[in-house]
């Protein structure tokens, strides 16, 4: 099966969402050909790339393409934002011309799920949409953004998404309540939650690593 996962960060960038997307990608290309549609490195990352285009390379078994995205620092919202949206308007365009069998996208950027479930209603293909952040209610609750009309957009936006995935992953229980509230079937949802690498007994334990920490 091919698989492409839609996700703004991934290697080197050093977020949360991006080494979660290096384990799935990983897991998956046990079995599968997977795929993946990423950004420009900006989140803290370990090494920077020169823009183009688009930019291809093979990790093992995970092929990866990345969009020229602006690369600016994270810590500035319009910054961010211009991340996100130059991701999206090279992403998309070229996700339709990839082959696969299954759309995957992860929530980076935090509209990443509704574009996602375009991209697969586009290219008729089944949808798994994985909530890493459940938005826009993270971004309310958090006072990101303030609820008015673009919120209840975005909401409207990512229940389309929710009623066209074939299977929606969640992290806990209390995320599929939120999910199920929202009106997605018990039955299309999926509850794993995330892991942890254990090293062997003989191998002595890294430093805490403060992106997961404050994850």
């Amino acid at each position: 099966m091919k698989i492409l996962l839609l996700n703004l960060y991934y290697p080197p960038d050093t977020s949360a969402t991006a080494k979660m997307a290096h384990t799935v990608a990983a897991t998956i290309s046990i079995h599968h050909r997977i795929t993946v549609l990423c950004g420009r490195p900006s989140y803290d990352p370990t090494e920077r790339r020169p823009w183009r285009p688009y930019q291809t390379e093979n990790v093992d078994l995970v092929r990866i393409i990345r969009a020229g995205s602006t690369g600016f620092p994270r810590f500035n919202m319009k910054s961010r934002l211009m991340n996100y949206l130059s991701y999206v308007l090279l992403a998309l365009p070229r996700a339709l011309f990839l082959d696969c069998d299954v759309v995957l996208a992860m929530t980076d950027p935090p509209f990443q799920g509704i574009v996602g479930a375009f991209v697969a209603m586009l290219k008729r293909k089944p949808y798994v949409y994985n909530i890493r952040d459940l938005y826009p209610d993270m971004a309310v609750g958090g006072s990101i953004v303030t609820a008015g009309v673009p919120t209840r957009i975005w909401e409207k936006l990512n229940r389309w998404a929710l009623g066209r995935a074939e299977r929606v992953i969640v992290l806990g229980e209390d995320m599929r309540a939120r999910i199920i509230a929202k009106g997605v079937e018990p039955s299309r949802i999926a509850l794993i939650r995330d892991g942890a690498e254990i090293p062997p007994p003989e191998k002595s334990l890294p430093p805490p690593d403060p992106e997961v920490i404050h994850a």
